[in-house]
């Protein structure tokens, strides 16, 4: 009993410092504007400077609305592996989704010669590259779930999900030898990432994969607890490992296929957060870890794009890279403190 009431006010904490951090995240750009100024803009009907409007609703929260999606739902797909594989090291990208997509992307943006016209229409095109995004992820995913239907062991999945990246690595790097310098730096561009180029439309459609991979992770809550147990066990429980298995890649790949399509390739976060937030609230149960699960993904990736934005500059760094460069050294301060995984 008093172990739950401290989960609860450790997640009304984390909720907290989530709202808090989203206000900074807003408030924080090329163009310095006064905290009572977004204030005015969010919460009142009066706005003294119509440029500072249009900054902060059509650009800034949009920014800060994917960072949370994509910081949460990174967080949740990486927890979702990690229970699956039983493996501290596995990640949303585990099964090669990010290369499915990344191959996509290459396809279109440095295989112009072998598409044509088709390839120059979709470059151009502000879904182009969303749409070649998803149509990979989804071939990895098919290719995934076939696997998994044939393959009782979980860990030949992870194998063949590894495989499958390296495959997509492959082509990609074929790809790339052979392109001119202007389209290869175009997919260096998107590799890096970014959470500033959605439109509300595009937001809506990320939003609505969001909530699919959520509920989906809702709905398998009780099963995850039972496999934290091992296969075997949960077998004898009655559990169909085969459904269950399928439903879990589902949601990864309904939450990162969608968020590597519209933000890109996007490391760290997935793999990291689960980890940190074991250290912050020392549990293993999945009704207390997923929500705050989404709250740490949602707090690291809205930090991170404060970072990364460089307050009162022009010049905006690679997200990825920062996700990399903020959160890295802070699990590895965490784990040699704690010196063992709570995994």
């Amino acid at each position: 009993m008093q172990n739950t009431r401290a989960y609860k006010i450790s997640l009304l904490l984390l909720l907290l410092v989530t709202l808090a951090v989203w206000f900074l995240n807003i408030s924080l750009g090329s163009v310095s504007i006064p905290f009572d100024e977004v204030l005015a803009v969010l919460f009142s009907s009066e706005r003294s400077e119509s440029n500072w409007q249009y900054i902060i609703m059509e650009y800034r929260i949009p920014k800060a609305l994917t960072s949370v999606l994509a910081g949460s739902g990174l967080a949740v797909s990486g927890m979702l592996m990690q229970t699956m594989f039983r493996n501290p090291l596995a990640g949303p990208y585990v099964l090669g989704l990010s290369s499915g997509a990344s191959l996509g992307v290459a396809l279109v943006l440095m295989g112009a010669s072998l598409f044509g016209g088709l390839a120059t229409v979709a470059i151009f095109s502000s879904w182009g590259l969303v749409i070649a995004s998803s149509v990979g992820s989804l071939l990895v995913l098919l290719a995934v779930m076939l696997a998994s239907i044939r393959l009782k062991d979980t860990m030949a999945i992870l194998i063949i999900g590894l495989m499958f990246a390296s495959l997509s690595s492959a082509v990609v790097s074929v790809l790339a030898y052979f392109s001119p310098a202007s389209q290869l730096q175009q997919y260096v561009f998107w590799s890096y990432g970014s959470v500033g180029d959605l439109s509300w439309n595009e937001l809506g459609v990320l939003f609505f994969f969001w909530v699919l991979g959520t509920g989906l992770a809702v709905f398998s809550i009780k099963n995850l607890n039972t496999l934290l147990l091992g296969e075997q066990y949960a077998k004898s429980l009655g559990m169909n490992i085969s459904r269950n298995r399928a439903i879990l890649i589902i949601s990864t790949s309904f939450l990162a296929g969608s968020i590597t399509a519209f933000a890109g390739p996007i490391a760290f976060v997935g793999l990291a957060v689960p980890h940190l937030i074991r250290q912050v609230i020392p549990v293993n149960d999945h009704k207390i870890l997923l929500p705050a699960v989404i709250l740490g993904g949602a707090i690291l990736m809205l930090l991170c794009d404060i970072v990364a934005q460089l307050p009162g500059s022009e010049h905006t760094l690679p997200i990825n890279a920062i996700t990399s460069l903020v959160g890295a050294p802070v699990v590895i301060w965490l784990l040699v403190r704690k010196r063992k995984f709570l995994f």
